[in-house]
């Protein structure tokens, strides 16, 4: 089980202040989504939670099934099972998919000092059952990673990667950003997929129209580095239909 809890984060970049004080908890089977303008911080949350190292925690706790995870470096939240999908995957010319997956696959797979690499033949199972789970044709393996890719193309792979790296905690990034509408059905179906007792997700998004396919159990509403406003699905829609402005003038009539 893996449970997310975050108290009174508050972060920095470059000097600025981002996050003014953030509180959240995402249990195992949970997925939250996280809603908000653009520079609202949320871009900021995920990094933060995955230890990029330009964002600087001034206040706050994070705990990852009670661990410190503000105290691990980046690859020890990798290996504790933490993924993070980027909202804009860069390309790796000259590295093949199936490569780069196996490279990831055992760099995660570590017991004290020893490497613990998945054997070649279960490596070949778990990539055959994951891409016919999100129907990734056998071509897309032997490519360059995002090389000339389109922008489906990209966001197809970073939901393969989750699969394959069977996260305890998943936090997507603005991951149905500049999706056409077949795409995003991708996106959401390798989501749903993911769903289970086990794992928690963070959905970080913009637009309500990926919450159509995906079933948040909570929605949250970032807005200047604080979240103001949380609830059921139905805080979604009333912001497609609203936008964001209608929050605002109730934060700052509350604050009048």
């Amino acid at each position: 089980m893996a449970t997310l809890e975050v108290g009174g984060l508050q972060v920095e970049v470059d000097g600025k202040a981002i996050l003014k004080g953030i509180d959240l908890t995402v249990a195992s089977g949970e997925v939250h989504a996280v809603m908000g303008p653009n520079g609202s911080g949320k871009s900021t949350l995920a990094l933060t939670l995955m230890g990029h190292p330009r964002y600087t925690v001034t206040a706050g706790t994070v705990l990852y099934d009670g661990q410190d995870l503000l105290a691990m470096p980046v690859d020890q939240r990798a290996r504790a099972g933490m993924f993070l999908a980027f909202q804009y995957p860069i390309a790796i010319p000259g590295v093949s998919v199936a490569s780069f997956l196996r490279t990831a696959i055992n760099a995660r797979r570590v017991k004290g000092d020893a490497k613990d690499d998945m054997p070649i033949p279960q490596f070949r199972k778990l990539l055959k059952e994951k891409t016919e789970l999100l129907d990734v044709h056998d071509t897309f393996l032997t490519r360059s990673v995002n090389d000339g890719f389109s922008g489906g193309e990209k966001k197809r792979l970073e939901m393969l990667q989750m699969h394959m790296f069977q996260p305890r905690f998943a936090v997507l990034d603005e991951t149905d950003s500049g999706l056409d509408i077949d795409a995003l059905q991708t996106v959401a179906h390798g989501i749903e997929a993911l769903r289970a007792p086990e794992v928690g997700i963070l959905l970080i998004t913009h637009y309500e129209r990926i919450l159509r396919y995906v079933r948040p159990d909570r929605v949250h509403v970032l807005i200047d580095g604080r979240i103001v406003r949380a609830g059921g699905r139905e805080l979604a829609a009333e912001l497609e239909s609203k936008g964001y402005d209608f929050v605002r003038e109730e934060l700052y009539a509350g604050r009048a």
